[in-house]
């Protein structure tokens, strides 16, 4: 049997490269007011027309280490199960009184804390009973076409066809707790959509409790 081996490395990545920027779908860049890149931006597209078409979601897992829960943002489709395993030293009893998703799991360490499916659309606060500065956000939403902004702001979704979409920005910090929303025209088998979001937050506090 003979071997076919590509000769040509530059351009097999080029033709690689290409075909991946042709793929329908959208490049979203997030701000807030003042133009700076904004992370942890949750970005979700539902086409206008037809039904959405969920996927099988493979489970998610948010860690406990540092006194923290990481990471602090996860976006999941609806029906999706999470994971708590606390890989700190101290036990953690971490809970959720989001209409979303409401649980509560007492103190715990490693892989003792009972799975969690979130199974209803929406916005979901993790806390934790013991340590009061431990803070998580799931964002629940109807459609597998999503995503996370990284540091330098950006996010890509990739769909599955062209149309009208509804593409939607949230951040857990926005002004009055509002999603920000776009209607865009996206046509199969072109380059990335271009997309952009700027999003007012709100102040920051201090640790005394001063506002930023």
């Amino acid at each position: 049997m003979r071997r076919v081996v590509c000769r040509w490395t530059g351009c097999c990545l080029i033709a690689g490269w290409s075909l991946q920027a042709a793929a329908t779908g959208l490049q979203v860049q997030t701000q807030d007011s003042a133009g700076k890149p904004l992370a942890d931006v949750v970005v979700y597209a539902e086409p206008e027309s037809g039904p959405v078409g969920l996927r099988p979601a493979a489970p998610v897992q948010i860690e406990q280490k540092g006194l923290k829960f990481i990471p602090l943002v996860s976006v999941i489709q609806t029906g999706t199960t999470i994971v708590f395993p606390n890989n700190d030293r101290v036990r953690h009893h971490i809970y959720s009184f989001s209409p979303a998703h409401k649980f509560d799991q007492k103190l715990y360490s490693g892989q003792a804390a009972a799975p969690q499916v979130f199974d209803r659309a929406g916005t979901v606060v993790l806390g934790c009973n013991i340590h009061d500065r431990m803070v998580a956000y799931v964002k629940v939403v109807d459609t597998p076409y999503f995503a996370k902004s990284d540091s330098s702001g950006m996010a890509q979704i990739e769909l599955p066809a062209g149309g009208r979409y509804t593409v939607r920005a949230w951040h857990y910090n926005a002004a009055g707790g509002t999603t920000a929303e776009q209607q865009i025209s996206v046509k199969g088998g072109d380059t990335l959509a271009a997309v952009s979001f700027r999003l007012a937050l709100k102040a920051l506090a201090n640790d005394d409790g001063a506002v930023q």
